[in-house]
């Protein structure tokens, strides 16, 4: 299960302890944030997508949509998500559970500036029912982020 690999990759930065664990789904943004007790915007939800050079994650706030043309200014590329079927083996990690924990090697990883305004944000842990509480800092640590992007829209105040 894809969550033992995020915890395996957490142990590292001794946070394993910190994966919280619900009685019901934190699949979506919204359930997520019911489940954490906070905003939506402070899930910081894990996007897949495939480029010319292979799969990339970009996690974003809550509340924050992908901006296409700010995406291919960023990646020269058009848009395009992971399909349901292609997101576990790619990823390593099922729809609901997707997060830049215990990914697979090439799998490149990039933090969008719409999590910046959050003291901690609430990413999931590889499951449909998981989540930790990471300060950005931490974020960036143990995501091993490749760079920060500007690539969504929606959030600005």
């Amino acid at each position: 299960m894809s969550i033992e690999k995020a915890t395996r990759w957490l142990q590292q930065f001794d946070a394993a302890g910190r994966i919280l664990t619900f009685d019901s789904s934190s699949a979506t943004v919204a359930l997520a944030a019911q489940a954490v007790g906070c905003e939506p915007a402070r899930i910081a939800k894990t996007l897949s997508f495939r480029t010319p050079d292979g799969v990339i994650l970009i996690v974003a706030a809550g509340d924050a949509k992908i901006d296409n043309p700010k995406y291919k200014a960023s990646f020269g590329c058009k848009a395009k998500m992971l399909t349901f079927d292609e997101v576990e083996p790619e990823t390593g990690h099922a729809v609901g559970g997707v997060c830049p924990f215990g990914i697979p090697d090439g799998v490149a990883v990039f933090l969008d500036a719409s999590l910046r305004r959050f003291e901690t944000v609430f990413p999931a842990c590889g499951s449909a029912n998981s989540a930790i509480e990471l300060t950005i800092p931490e974020l960036e640590r143990f995501s091993a982020f490749q760079a920060w992007v500007d690539v969504c829209k929606g959030w600005e105040a």
